[in-house]
């Protein structure tokens, strides 16, 4: 009678107990240290971000259980070669099925053919650039909006100042997500009067812009549109001012909108204008944030510096594989892939709804810092804060 009991006790928890899941296991590789590791750091910080707030908050359910998230980050020392390396160690050797993306459209463009190649979907927050998604890859998402398309509140906004700008220099370092900002830039200045009268590319990672400034300074020319990333916005600007060059109008793809570029340059960076897809806001909900002004406050109070897009975009990724996983109700990456080319939700990033190429559409805002703080001044079509505009001279300011 004892073993009969057994017998039917062991068939009910088996019955009863929910199906064990292995865990699920996130893996890239990021810029943790080297050139790039500025930047690259707020990928690493946003995804370990999401991860435990999604574990604290019960985890990922699948099936008749939950799971907790367990991330796996590899520093590729900003090395293009050894980020390729580190994620075939993911796929092959760390059996690792879903990936998150590093920083940098030069990276994504490479590291995704890994995951093109295994089958293992990517889901990135760093590579805006068009090439990355013309090729009719299957397995990479992308959470920044088309490169093409960063100027163009920028442009439009341009053509509402009083007096607008009539003259503009293009200049942009040779990497693909740069050189898909002024392709974007050149097609929407056609649109317009401004007559582009410096279209310049630098080498990546340069230091020294005199020649370009002196340039800029000759041909006394209104507006500059530079697209590259942080390091070389900073000494741009410093050297405009040791140099005396002041344009009328500043707009950077990459510095702008972070803390640390207001935090080096002080007041040098006052008046220059960036782009962005994302400011924090109370109106921007989801399901693990309170909201996105919530979301900032947390996030600063752990990692000691405001967050910018890289790092809400980063968190988008995690929140989009939990959505995929869950809504796939399995851990097979196919079937996850699948899911994630059907997303539909609110995040504190924004609406998470990838095209057939697998990116995402968000518009960019204008932003400008005033006063050491930085302030939308243009979005869907119009106005939200008056510009100062134009820049005053370096020795006015």
């Amino acid at each position: 009678m004892k073993i009969i009991h057994m017998f039917y006790t062991i068939t009910l928890l088996l019955i009863t107990t929910p199906a064990w899941v292995a865990p699920i296991e996130l893996g890239a590789s990021v810029q943790m240290t080297g050139s790039l590791a500025d930047t690259g750091r707020y990928y690493a910080d946003g995804y370990q971000f999401a991860v435990d707030k999604i574990n604290a908050a019960g985890g990922v359910k699948v099936g008749n259980s939950r799971e907790k998230l367990r991330l796996k980050i590899l520093d590729n020392k900003s090395n293009i070669k050894l980020s390729v390396k580190q994620y075939i160690q993911l796929v092959t050797k760390d059996n690792i099925n879903f990936l998150l993306g590093p920083y940098g459209s030069d990276f994504v463009l490479a590291d995704s053919a890994i995951a093109e190649k295994y089958k293992r979907p990517m889901i990135q927050g760093g590579g805006a650039s068009k090439q990355i998604f013309s090729r009719g890859y299957q397995y990479i998402f992308g959470t920044l909006p088309s490169a093409s398309d960063y100027y163009q509140s920028t442009i439009k906004a341009m053509m509402k100042l009083d007096p607008a700008p009539k003259t503009v220099a293009l200049l942009y370092s040779g990497d693909p997500a740069s050189l898909s900002h002024i392709d974007g830039a050149r097609e929407l200045i056609k649109n317009t009067p401004l007559k582009i009268v410096l279209d310049q590319k630098f080498d990546a990672n340069t230091s020294n812009f005199h020649a370009l400034l002196s340039l800029i300074k000759s041909k006394n020319i209104d507006a500059v549109l530079f697209s590259s990333r942080k390091t070389e916005a900073i000494n741009f600007i410093r050297q405009a001012k040791n140099l005396d060059v002041n344009p009328k109008f500043y707009s950077f793809t990459n510095a702008v909108q972070s803390a640390s570029f207001r935090d080096i340059l002080k007041e040098d960076a006052n008046y220059v204008c960036g782009m962005t897809p994302w400011m924090p806001s109370k109106v921007l909900k989801d399901d693990y944030f309170v909201n996105g002004e919530e979301f900032v406050n947390e996030y600063k109070k752990r990692f000691g510096y405001e967050p910018d897009y890289h790092v809400a975009s980063a968190v988008a990724n995690i929140e989009a594989f939990v959505k995929a996983i869950e809504a796939a109700n399995s851990l097979e990456p196919n079937k996850v892939r699948d899911a994630i080319a059907k997303l539909n939700f609110n995040s504190l990033y924004g609406q998470i709804r990838f095209n057939v190429t697998g990116q995402i559409d968000l518009p960019q805002s204008l932003v400008q810092i005033q006063n050491g703080k930085l302030v939308t001044l243009y979005k869907q079509n119009d106005f939200i804060e008056k510009p100062l505009y134009p820049m005053p001279v370096w020795s006015k300011r």
